[in-house]
């Protein structure tokens, strides 16, 4: 099963996704946790923040969750998603598929803005950034979208929601 996790930048993917993974791996080690930012340097070729840059990267992390779901393997992806295109091709080509909309205001983003992107965004040093520059479609067909009520709740707790609703926690583990 592939857990897809999606948002802006600060909308909290890679500390709810790092929760689930946690959560998720206890009961089934075979699962791994994937972060967009880590993929993108471990890929090692520097791919450029524009739109053509993104796109090579959401292609390389689907592909590389389709042969982890191929062997049996887990995932958790932490991704911006900018392509409805690939949330579809994941949705039809991933034994099974669990998408999270992390829908937060702008204003939230900006408050939390743990990269510093924004705020360089704002001052004209950084261009190309999602959700100023570059387009965010809202995610078509996301299975839970967490908002910022939802927020108020501990990564641990929404982990659990997470993993409850996908139904791959046994019954025993409090879920």
């Amino acid at each position: 099963m592939i857990i897809w996790l999606i948002g802006l930048s600060g909308a909290g993917k890679t500390t709810i996704g790092r929760e689930v993974w946690q959560q998720w791996h206890e009961q089934d080690p075979s699962t791994v946790f994937l972060d967009g930012d880590i993929l993108r340097d471990v890929w090692g070729d520097r791919l450029g923040h524009d739109v053509e840059g993104r796109a090579r990267n959401a292609h390389r992390i689907s592909h590389l969750c389709r042969v982890l779901d191929e062997q049996g393997i887990n995932a958790v992806a932490a991704v911006l998603s900018i392509f409805p295109e690939w949330q579809a091709w994941n949705r039809e080509t991933f034994s099974s598929y669990y998408e999270v909309f992390l829908d937060l205001p702008m204003e939230v983003l900006k408050q939390r803005d743990p990269k510093g992107i924004y705020a360089a965004h704002d001052r004209g040093e950084m261009p190309l950034v999602v959700g100023c520059d570059l387009p965010f479609p809202t995610p078509p067909a996301p299975d839970l979208v967490l908002g910022e009520d939802a927020m108020q709740s501990s990564p641990g707790d929404l982990a659990r929601r997470i993993l409850g609703e996908t139904g791959v926690l046994n019954e025993s583990e409090g879920v």
